[in-house]
Order: C-alpha cells, then sequence, then structure tokens
C-alpha cells in the first residue's frame, strides 16, 4: 500500500487557561467562590476587594441568608480527666469528668458557660450525677454506661459484654451494672439508658402521674404490642388489649407525644446557610429576577501596584504583569459568571411564573434543553449554572434544579410537571379520612379524573419522594 500525506483543516476548541477558569467558576457555589476569592485576595497583590470590610454575607446574618434543613452532628465526647482512687487503679478504669464533694467558684463558672452553650448529653448526664448523693463507686460505674449511650440516648452494648470487657479487679457484677443502669434511667430525661424503643417509650410513659387517664394501657402496648401498634392493626390490637375505639385512640394519642430519641436534643448541630445567588420580585405585573449584591464579591485592581508596574521594566516587572492578567481574568469571569446566572434565572423565571403566582401545583414541565436553546447556550452549561445555585422568591428559597422537572401527559393532549403531580399527591393525602386513607390505586383514579394520566407504580414513587408512607400506615382510629 502506497503512503501519501495529506493536509486537512479543522477547527478544535482550546481549553486555554482562562476559559477553564470560567468554567470552574460557573460549577461552584457561592461558598466556594468566596473561598475562591480569598485564596487569590491572599496570593496576588494585584486584586483587591472594593470595600475593606466586605465579606461572606452569611457571616452578619442577613436576612437574605437561610439556615437548611440539613446539619451535621457536631458532638464529640471529652476526654475524661482522672481522679485518686485507692480501689480504682487510674491505669485500668477510665473515670467521668466530674468532682466529688460541693463545687468551687471555679466549677460555677464551667457550669454556666455549660448551660449556655447548650450542653452535650454525656456533659448534661455528668453533671447531673455529680449532683446526686450517690456514694462514688455507683458514680463510677454510672459513669462507664454514661460513655456507653449513643446520640440517641440509648445503651446499644449489652451489659453482658461491659461487665466481661471490665477488668477483674475492678470486682464489677452484672448485679451492679444493672443498678447503676436504673439509676442512670432515673438520673437524667425520662427513657435516656434505654437499651430499646420498647423500654424507652414506657420509661416516658412510667414517669408520668400515675392517674393519667390509660397510661397503664399504653404501657402494654409499647411493653407487649409495640408491632401491632406501628403497623397501625388496630383490630388485632383491640382484640389483644380488650378495649373499645376511645381507650385505644387515647393510648395512642399517648404514645404519639413521647420521644423515641430522647438523646437528640442535646446534639449540637452545625447549622448550614444558604445564600441566594439571585432573588426574584414581583414588579409592575412582572416577576423578574436580580443578582443577590451580597452573594457577590466586589473586586477591582489594586491601582498602587498597577502604578508600580508602569513604571517598571519589563525584565524586572515579568512576575507582577503575570499577576495583573490574572487578575483582570479572575475579575472579568467571575462577572460572566454572574451575568450566566442571571440570563439563566430569568428565563426559568419566564417559564416557571405560574409557580410564583399560585404554587407547586402550577409547575410546568421544563428540562435543560429548552433554556439552552432560548440562551444559546450548552445544555452542559445550563447544569453547571443550575447546580449549587438558589434562588429567594417569595415561596421560599429554591436551587434552580428545583424548577427543572420532566412531564406527564393529560388526556387534553398537555403535559403535567411532576413536581405538580407530587403537589397535588400531598393535598390529596392532606384531605383524606385518615379513617380510611387513600390508596395508591385511589389516587391514580382521582388524578384521572383530573386529566392527569398517571399509574399506580408512579404515585407510588412520587409517594415515596415525599415520604408519605403507604395507606395502611396512615390509618388511624
Amino acid at each position: 500500500m502506497k503512503q501519501v500525506l495529506q493536509l486537512r483543516q479543522s477547527q478544535q476548541l482550546a481549553l486555554t487557561p482562562q476559559l477553564q477558569q470560567a468554567i470552574r467558576l460557573l460549577q461552584l457555589s457561592t461558598l466556594e467562590v468566596n473561598q475562591e476569592v480569598a485564596r487569590l485576595l491572599e496570593e496576588n497583590p494585584m486584586l483587591e476587594r472594593e470595600d475593606d470590610d466586605a465579606a461572606l454575607p452569611y457571616a452578619h446574618g442577613d436576612a437574605a441568608s437561610a439556615p437548611t434543613s440539613t446539619a451535621e452532628d457536631s458532638t464529640t465526647k471529652d476526654e475524661a480527666p482522672q481522679q485518686a482512687g485507692e480501689e480504682w487503679p487510674k491505669d485500668e478504669w477510665n473515670e467521668p469528668s466530674f468532682s466529688v464533694g460541693g463545687m468551687s467558684d471555679g466549677e460555677e463558672d464551667s457550669h454556666a458557660e455549660v448551660v449556655a452553650g447548650t450542653p452535650s448529653l454525656r456533659e448534661h448526664l455528668i453533671w447531673q450525677l455529680n449532683m446526686s448523693q450517690l456514694d462514688e463507686r455507683d458514680k463510677k460505674i454510672i459513669g462507664l454506661l454514661i460513655d456507653a449511650l449513643d446520640e440517641n440516648g440509648y445503651l446499644a452494648q449489652p451489659l453482658e459484654e461491659i461487665a466481661e470487657l471490665l477488668p477483674e479487679q475492678l470486682d464489677v457484677t452484672l448485679d451492679d451494672l444493672e443498678t447503676a443502669l436504673t439509676q442512670l434511667q432515673n438520673l437524667g430525661e425520662p427513657g435516656i439508658g434505654a437499651r430499646d424503643l420498647g423500654e424507652c417509650l414506657a420509661l416516658q410513659l412510667k414517669a408520668l402521674p400515675e392517674h393519667t387517664p390509660y397510661r397503664d394501657l399504653a404501657l402494654r402496648i409499647v411493653t407487649q404490642h409495640l408491632g401491632l401498634l406501628a403497623a397501625r392493626d388496630f383490630t388485632k390490637l383491640k382484640k389483644a388489649l380488650h378495649c373499645d375505639d376511645a381507650a385505644l385512640r387515647t393510648a395512642q394519642a399517648l404514645i404519639v407525644h413521647l420521644k423515641p430519641k430522647p438523646g437528640a436534643e442535646f446534639e449540637q448541630r452545625a447549622a448550614d446557610y444558604v445564600v441566594p445567588d439571585v432573588v426574584v420580585e414581583h414588579h409592575e405585573g412582572n416577576w423578574r429576577a436580580r443578582l443577590n449584591v451580597e452573594a457577590m464579591p466586589r473586586l477591582r485592581i489594586n491601582q498602587m501596584y498597577a502604578s508600580i508596574l508602569q513604571q517598571r521594566g519589563e525584565k524586572n516587572a515579568q512576575q507582577l504583569s503575570g499577576q495583573l492578567q490574572e487578575a483582570r481574568w479572575f475579575i472579568k469571569n467571575l462577572q460572566q459568571r454572574f451575568d450566566t446566572i442571571l440570563r439563566v434565572s430569568q428565563a426559568i423565571v419566564d417559564r416557571q411564573r405560574h409557580f410564583l403566582d399560585y404554587g407547586e401545583i402550577a409547575m410546568r414541565p421544563l428540562v435543560l434543553r429548552e433554556i439552552a436553546d432560548q440562551l444559546e447556550l450548552h445544555e452542559s452549561t445550563i447544569s453547571r449554572v443550575t447546580t449549587q445555585k438558589f434562588m429567594l422568591t417569595p415561596r421560599g428559597i429554591f436551587e434552580l434544579k428545583y424548577f427543572f422537572g420532566s412531564g406527564v401527559a393529560t388526556d387534553a393532549g398537555g403535559t403535567c410537571s411532576s413536581t405538580a403531580i407530587r403537589a397535588l399527591i400531598k393535598q390529596l393525602v392532606s384531605e383524606e379520612d385518615t379513617q380510611h386513607p387513600l390508596s395508591d390505586s385511589s389516587m391514580s383514579e382521582i388524578l384521572a379524573q383530573q386529566g392527569i394520566l398517571v399509574a399506580r407504580r408512579t404515585v407510588a414513587k412520587y409517594r415515596e419522594l415525599l415520604h408519605i408512607l403507604p395507606a395502611n400506615l396512615r390509618k388511624s382510629l
């Protein structure tokens, strides 16, 4: 075969450093952008804020900042200091951090700080233990059990295992641990120290006054028939308990108001904040999107360093020249980021104005391709813009991706968005007869009567996404 050389011309997009930075800034969240700005301000002297007092918007608790529902646990266990005690060898006993006898002035101040800062579950129980009149040996055994509690206040580890782990020199028997557990369960909030849900609820019921109506019936339910209650099998419950609807309803109300996780209220959670990139307002009969100025870092070129660069020769100013170009690129790309977010947001607002007027039930189907075609942008660009970018509306704060969703056909030949269908399902459940809750098939038929053709399995999928229980578990007396 004869080899031949041929020249061909073709166009290829080169990802320059400037373009790479623009793409990266577009996909970053507001918090990440502010972190990137802080990094460059520290590294590049050519860049400075327009306002020296400017800071992250959430640092000042602005009205535009709103906390989310999601939060992470930050509870940690303090390291227990050692205390003297002849019968408790220091090298074998992990002692609880409590003082013996009366508290000094410094300890009172420490307690005041704990109260003001919301103590952890362990801190609360140790303080209660320190204030009790129990002897030193009992306090130390209870301290061991406190350290074994989980974040919900349950003792998940069996007492037999704890007894086996203790050195023989401590001479702690299983009976000692059982006695200590009983003392622990009476030390703090009712339910703390329970080994399962039934025991937790029973401890809380026993803490109620004896004359509380149907308290004993509720105790029988949580200790003997908790599974039937969870399954909402009221017929078998009434037969097993030999009671009528009114008695079972009252006992159930007592149980429902108990705390299944009594230790959860002591958890120290770090609040997450969402800073909206865009604010939507109603103006002269139209919905308009504007950028949230509090979420926009205001940057400029440092004129002092720029002047120094002009006075120096090219050889001596090579590094400053590169930093100046980098600063200009960053400011330009940052402005382009916010301009693109605003364009996409306004296009979304124009498409979803009925949602802003009437709520979720009026949400229309929308896909990324529609916005991309309208703005003559690539679909991947729309995806980057709508990820981790938030819009503040009169109906709440929403991620831009929230306004996109597939559609379901209607008998009129149109489509109905999945968000609107979920809103309808939520509305149907909220208005149903709780004694005869709607099944998935029933809701599918009701939606069909309204012209929305949704299969039963689709209703079940949307119901699960809404964290709504199936009909048999929503039934009440």
